[in-house]
Order: structure tokens, then C-alpha cells, then sequence
């Protein structure tokens, strides 16, 4: 999975999957931009600031990336929020968020890169198990990841033609400071909160972001040349429920 020379457009970059998504592709020799709200403390070739919900910084994302980088060679789609609740509980705000994070940055991303991707490229996105097989109290969350995956899903087939290999991972928990905190604002002991998660896994345990990190890599490299249009799971066997 050698990528010396590639150059890499990562979102999300700031966050538990973001990091070590960045950490593996630069550890492999790809130079990277990463995004983020708040960008400071990550090591990287280009630092692009800024919020995915204004289009116009999602359009001018890859773009920037390429000047920055001297090219673009792969894009990781990582970037998401999780809304909890059912429609009835759901804000027009929470609708908002998780529309224009999950769905609509990313599309705008894509649209924006792919005229800028060389054959070989690979654009990488993140859905979700809980896009594929939705579970309860997640309604919202469940839905925009369900579009990612099918989105995924068209435009591999659309722009495989062209050499570009569009793919998507859909981990199930993954013990990352999101998860974390979101366990702390219900009232749970994050650390217990975890243990007890990973009990349901037949693994034994949730996934830690350097096991997604890890199928991207393999997704963003030639060692997956002939996947193209695909959803992986990445769930240590444990199905939605």
C-alpha cells in the first residue's frame, strides 16, 4: 500500500477516524491537506480550515487541496455528525446539520474533484452500518448515511470509466472522542460505556479508528485497484440492532 508521491484531501481531519486516517496515508508516504473546523494541531503538508456547511468551502475544498499539494490523487470523505432521536425529536437544526455534513459536503466534494482526479485516483467516503440496516432513535443519522452509501454506489459506476475508483467503509462503533462525549452527555461513564459496548461484538470489542483508518488506506491504494462501487463493512461481526 505504498503511496509515496500521492497526495491526499482528507475532511474530518481532527477527529478520532480523521487522525489516524491522516497518520496512515502520510505514514505510507502520501503528502495531506486535512479540514477541519480547527485544523492547529494536526501534522500535515497543508492546513485548510474551515466549515463544510458553507458551500463555497466545500466546493473550493480539492481544489485548494491540489494547489496546495501540487496534486490530487485521493479524497477521504470523513467528516460526520450523529444526530440521536426519532423524526419526532428531530430539529429542523439537527436536519440541517446532518444534511449539510453528512450528505451534501460530500457530494459537493466529490462534484468538485473529480474533474481534478487523474486515472489511478481513488475517492474514499464513510457511511455507516447504520446507513445499510438502520436501527432505532437514529432516524436522521440513519437516512444520510444510507445517501452516502448510495451516492457512493452511482458514482462508482459513473466515473469508473474515467480510472477514478469511488468506494465507501461503514463501520458500526467505533471509540472515538464523538462516541465518548455522547455517552458523557447521557450520563454514562465513557470508559464502562465502552467496555460494556464491546461485549456485543463477537470480536470482543468496538473498533478502535486506526481499524477504519486501515480499510481506507486499502481502499485509497492500489491493492484495491479492482474494487470500484462498493460498501465495506467494517463491524467486528456485530449486525445493527
Amino acid at each position: 500500500m505504498d503511496l509515496q508521491g500521492k497526495c491526499a484531501l482528507v475532511t474530518g481531519a481532527a477527529g478520532g477516524i480523521g487522525a489516524a486516517v491522516v497518520a496512515a496515508l502520510r505514514g505510507q508516504g502520501a503528502r495531506v491537506a486535512v479540514a477541519d473546523r480547527d485544523v492547529s494541531g494536526i501534522v500535515a503538508e497543508a492546513h485548510l480550515p474551515g466549515d463544510l456547511l458553507d458551500p463555497a468551502y466545500a466546493d473550493g475544498l480539492p481544489a485548494a487541496a491540489q494547489a496546495a499539494l501540487g496534486g490530487l490523487d485521493i479524497v477521504v470523505n470523513n467528516a460526520g455528525v450523529i444526530t440521536r432521536g426519532k423524526v419526532t425529536e428531530t430539529s429542523d437544526a439537527d436536519w440541517l446539520l446532518s444534511l449539510g455534513v453528512n450528505v451534501e459536503a460530500p457530494f459537493r466534494i466529490c462534484r468538485a474533484a473529480i474533474p481534478l482526479l487523474r486515472p489511478g485516483s481513488a475517492i474514499v467516503n464513510v457511511a455507516s452500518c447504520w446507513g445499510l440496516r438502520p436501527g432505532p432513535g437514529h432516524a436522521v443519522y440513519c437516512m444520510t448515511k444510507a445517501a452516502i452509501a448510495s451516492l457512493t454506489q452511482c458514482m462508482g459506476m459513473d466515473h469508473a470509466e474515467k480510472g477514478i475508483r469511488i468506494n465507501a467503509v461503514a463501520p458500526n462503533e467505533v471509540n472515538t472522542p464523538m462516541l465518548r462525549s455522547g455517552f458523557a452527555r447521557r450520563g454514562f461513564d465513557p470508559d464502562t460505556a465502552v467496555a460494556e459496548l464491546g461485549k456485543t461484538v463477537p470480536l470482543g470489542r468496538i473498533a478502535e479508528p486506526e481499524d477504519i483508518a486501515d480499510v481506507i488506506l486499502f481502499l485509497a491504494s492500489d491493492a484495491a485497484r479492482y474494487i470500484c462501487g462498493a460498501v465495506i463493512e467494517v463491524n467486528g461481526g456485530k449486525p445493527v440492532k
